[in-house]
Parts: structure tokens; C-alpha cells; sequence
């Protein structure tokens, strides 16, 4: 398979809403994060093994970027929810040429230490109503797990439910293998992740 995955995003008004909905869900705290000067956003990240869970919100000290931000945050309104995906891959390129139309431009990206390049849509929004991942592409051995405390949780299942998820599906088919990513039919784009860990099973939407 040519993209794995790599972490999922909870977007939410303002970055504080968003961490304590995350940490009062699933009972750990967040550790980690910083700011994106580059899309005028700010972000807490939790490690979950082999991936990560950010929490991602627009960054009020942050001048607007001049450009729709990423994960259609311009858009975002109500409580804290699963919003996005992203898909890791060798070759940010390549990987664009096999996705739908809309998936992005790619963009170069830093926080501290890390660098990227991430696919970004012209208008924020990407395929399925953002239920198709986002692609990036780290540069260099740095990826976020290496540098966050093990919360302890695995992620079960990352439930995508969308009206088109047969077209969903066939869009990831050949692209991505987890079997913790799953399809399934519903009347709007919605997700759900399901935790296992030393309290016991945690659910977050």
C-alpha cells in the first residue's frame, strides 16, 4: 500500500474546549503541540502507540494566514469532534496524483523540530466532505511519537461513516490498508474512535 496511517484530528473552537473534551473522554492528559505560524492554527497532541491524536484549533494570538486554513477550520462551529484524518507517505507528489481532485497542494510546514509537507486543499476542504485523509509527508526521521509520552491507549477502530462510503471506499481502495479504519454507510460525514487502555474502553466522537 502506498499511505499509511499516521494520526487523526479533533478540531474544536478554541484549542483549551478541545483538550478538556479530549482529556475528560478518554482520561489522559495531552502533552506536546505548539503553532502553526504558516496556517494560523495551534494544536495538543496525545501519543497512541504506532499514531497520535491532535487537537487542533485556530490560533487567536496568530495573524489569519491570507488562505482558507487546513481541516475547514475557517468553517468549524459547535463542541469538539473527529473532523479529519491524515495519511502518511513517502512521496507527497505521487500520492497526489492517485488521490481525487481537491485533495490539495502541497505545502511546507515546521513546528520546533519537525518538518512536513502537507497537502492542502485551496479551500480547506478536502474530498467527502473531509472524510478523505489528508496526506502528508514527513522530511527527515522526526515524527511526533517518537517525541510524546505513551498515553497507555490503542486505537481500536476509527469509524469514517459518510452517505458515499462506497465511493469513499473505492477512493482509499489500493491506497491504504488499516484495519482499524472502517467505512461504513451513515447520513452525514460523522466519526468515531474507539480506545482500549488501562481504564478500559474510552469512546470519542
Amino acid at each position: 500500500m502506498d499511505w499509511a496511517f499516521d494520526h487523526f484530528a479533533i478540531a474544536a473552537e478554541s484549542l483549551a474546549d478541545g483538550v478538556a473534551r479530549v482529556e475528560q473522554a478518554l482520561g489522559v492528559p495531552l502533552a506536546g503541540g505548539g503553532a502553526h505560524p504558516l496556517m494560523g492554527t495551534h494544536n495538543r497532541l496525545l501519543g497512541l502507540g504506532d499514531l497520535y491524536l491532535e487537537v487542533i484549533a485556530i490560533d487567536p494570538a496568530a495573524p489569519a494566514p491570507g488562505r482558507p486554513r487546513w481541516f475547514d477550520l475557517d468553517r468549524f462551529a459547535g463542541p469538539p469532534r473527529i473532523t479529519n484524518w491524515i495519511a502518511r507517505c513517502d512521496d507527497l507528489a505521487a500520492a497526489l496524483a492517485k488521490a481525487p481532485p481537491g485533495s490539495g497542494t502541497a505545502l511546507s510546514l515546521t513546528r520546533g523540530d519537525l518538518r512536513w509537507q502537507m497537502a492542502v486543499p485551496e479551500t480547506g476542504l478536502l474530498p467527502f466532505d473531509d472524510a478523505f485523509p489528508a496526506l502528508i509527508c514527513w522530511q527527515g526521521k522526526l515524527h511526533p511519537v517518537q517525541m510524546l509520552p505513551d498515553s497507555g491507549l490503542r486505537l481500536q477502530r476509527l469509524e469514517i461513516a459518510h452517505p458515499e462510503a462506497a465511493a469513499l471506499a473505492r477512493a482509499l481502495e489500493g491506497r491504504i490498508a488499516d484495519p482499524r479504519v472502517v467505512v461504513v454507510q451513515g447520513p452525514h460525514k460523522a466519526m468515531r474512535a474507539t480506545f482500549d487502555g488501562p481504564q478500559g474502553r474510552r469512546v470519542l466522537e
